[in-house]
């Protein structure tokens, strides 16, 4: 599929007066993009990027002044990529390591599996964020427990990818030894470096670099057309950050183009201070600008293919990191490497107590920290045609259920509750989350148990929970009370069947725990 090709001028949206209402923007984009054989060409190539031989010495151009539209994230801009992110962007998900920090909640599951918000699970964000950015060429890297992943993500999107159209996938590549790279991942670099043989083959300008362990709603082609309009080799998606937070983040300095010139990790004292910008550069009003005087980096990137293959193969074949090694390693040789402002809510979920905390803020009132019921842009999961939850004299305040509970005369209070819970009568829950069940027992099933003395998956008869985090399939007896009556903060008691961290008791997936037990 050939054009011919003209002299390439410097992009600018277009403006489109008069179109058809049942004609999209997207439909309209790819027409004015220009193809050479079989190779995509983005309208911006005319600031294609050269490296000399040395690797040092990157060849400059003039600069681009860069005005705040183009370096923010607002909901009232509009995209108008050409050509559009379905064709040009590949997007790449990065599982995370073991997951020790959220460990037991990582024992039988990688990171991106752990369960969120009653129905969904962590890979769910950053995946349907990029279907409602028109990215359909996704990859999952994955190297830890990563079977759940597998079987949920084949389950979910497998066969609503594609189209005659357009060749979606949604694919997991585990980490795997070759005779080139003998060893696992050993870093975010270094998992995208062992399979770039593979990344490279796709006709595309752009790498979509995203962390599979934060919970967050965004834009990803208003970021990327930032990236385009600013003729940027990289572009960091940024938080701002107030004083009180900042040091707990890797933050970034910038110039009056919104560029990044330094970087510092978790800085304090006099470090800190010397790292604070003027955000209204990346389109902050002066009030917010004032309360929020630095960026922190979101571990999120848009990396111009070319550049990608450059920097982990010849300027840094060694670096094993994007975010401490690859993205200042690129500035300090010369690269534009841009940052993008974002401004919504965002969670890095590394922690129990983070996740906890981001569970239980969908149940907060009036407006919850983060929505699961955005029409704009929707959080897609795997379709378990589950029946309705079923409410038999409960008493439900500020609370979230899942599909398929079964809630029999008790109390919740402030908690989110997992698909297929059962919850019996006289139990209290509070300021909870229960993850729910992977299957129903039958009465059979149940009768059976307690002929043997055992206990029935959900939790038992007059139970009192609160503060806790109660994993899948979970077996709680009758007269149970997880409450941290003695207020430990941190505690393994794996043999017992949970652990505590930061105060929230945990209890273990398939645990038992016996009838009149207290913790």
């Amino acid at each position: 599929m050939a054009a011919s090709m003209g002299t390439l001028k410097p992009f600018r949206q277009p403006i489109i007066e008069n179109v058809d209402p049942a004609m999209s923007f997207q439909s309209l984009s790819f027409a004015s993009s220009q193809l050479s054989g079989d190779k995509l060409m983005s309208p911006l190539s005319f600031c294609s990027r050269r490296f000399s031989s040395n690797k040092k010495a990157y060849h400059k151009r003039a600069a681009i002044m860069v005005s705040p539209k183009a370096v923010s994230d607002s909901s009232n801009s509009q995209t108008c990529l050409d050509p559009d992110a379905s064709q040009s962007v590949l997007g790449i998900i990065l599982g995370g390591g073991a997951g020790t920090r959220l460990y037991p909640l990582t024992k039988k599951r990688a990171k991106p599996a752990v369960p969120l918000g009653a129905n969904y699970r962590l890979i769910d964000i950053p995946v349907s964020n990029c279907i409602n950015s028109t990215i359909s060429k996704i990859y999952v890297l994955t190297q830890f427990n990563s079977a759940s992943l597998n079987r949920h993500l084949s389950r979910a999107y497998a066969s609503n990818m594609g189209s005659h159209k357009n060749e979606g996938f949604v694919e997991v590549l585990a980490a795997q030894q070759s005779p080139e790279n003998p060893d696992w991942f050993q870093g975010t670099a270094d998992a995208v470096r062992q399979y770039l043989w593979l990344f490279e083959e796709h006709n595309v300008l752009e790498f979509l670099i995203l962390a599979g362990d934060h919970l967050y709603r965004m834009d990803y082609e208003k970021f990327i057309q930032a990236h385009r309009e600013a003729g940027a080799d990289i572009t960091v998606a940024a938080l701002p950050m107030d004083e009180k937070r900042a040091s707990s983040f890797g933050l970034m300095k910038i110039d009056e183009e919104g560029r990044i010139i330094e970087f510092a990790e978790k800085p304090d004292g006099e470090q800190l201070k010397e790292m604070k910008v003027d955000t209204t550069i990346l389109g902050l009003d002066d009030e917010r600008a004032k309360e929020n005087p630095y960026i922190a980096s979101m571990g999120i990137y848009v990396i111009s293919k070319d550049v990608m293959i450059n920097l982990l193969r010849q300027s840094f074949p060694a670096a094993n990191d994007f975010g401490s090694e690859v993205i200042p390693g690129a500035t300090s040789i010369g690269m534009r490497v841009q940052a993008y402002l974002f401004d919504g809510y965002w969670e890095d979920i590394g922690t129990i107590e983070a996740f906890y905390n981001a569970n239980l803020g969908i149940t907060k009132k009036p407006v919850p920290d983060f929505s699961f019921y955005d029409r704009s842009a929707p959080i897609y999961t795997q379709p378990r045609y589950l029946p309705p939850s079923k409410m038999l004299d409960a008493d439900i305040t500020d609370s979230v259920i899942g599909e398929g509970c079964v809630t029999k005369n008790c109390k919740i209070h402030h908690s989110v509750i997992g698909l297929r819970s059962c919850i019996s009568e006289g139990t209290i829950i509070e300021d909870t989350l229960l993850m729910g069940a992977d299957y129903y027992e039958t009465n059979d099933d149940k009768l059976l148990l307690y002929a043997k003395g055992s206990v029935p998956i959900g939790i038992g008869k007059n139970c009192h929970i609160k503060k806790a985090i109660i994993d899948k399939n979970a077996r709680i007896g009758d007269n149970v009370k997880i409450i941290n009556i003695d207020n430990i903060q941190e505690a393994a008691r794996e043999s017992d069947g949970y652990f505590i961290k930061s105060g929230i008791v945990t209890v273990i997936r398939d645990a038992v725990i016996p009838n009149g037990t207290i913790i």
